[in-house]
């Protein structure tokens, strides 16, 4: 597992906190002999936290991302991802040596032999 006192969330939770920030851009790395369309990254990012909503439903098809990806109208706003962890008070008051919310994964593996 991974735990860091700073950082605690993964990605789609720091993409989630940035959008809700009105930070995105903050996603893409800075490439100095590239430009890049700025209102195209911010929609692809938004497509993409629609496409990890917390709910299937919510969630939109394949053919509605290439729609949306290929156009320039306006797109509904996401809810909170499936895969978002926010931070809790828990979290903030635990202690850098502990791991608090962390879980322990058993995994068994059996393997079947014919007769």
């Amino acid at each position: 597992g991974f735990a860091h006192k700073e950082h605690w969330n993964n990605l789609i939770g720091h993409a989630w906190s940035l959008y809700n920030e009105g930070k995105s851009l903050q996603l893409v790395a800075k490439c100095p002999s590239e430009s890049i369309n700025i209102s195209q990254v911010l929609r692809l990012i938004h497509v993409g936290l629609l496409c990890v909503q917390r709910h299937p439903e919510d969630r939109p098809t394949m053919t509605s991302v290439i729609v949306m990806m290929g156009s320039e109208g306006p797109l509904p706003s996401p809810k909170e991802p499936g895969f978002y962890v926010g931070k809790t008070t828990q979290d903030t008051t635990q202690s850098s040596s502990s791991c608090g919310t962390c879980s322990n994964n058993e995994l068994s593996i059996t393997v079947l032999n014919g007769r």
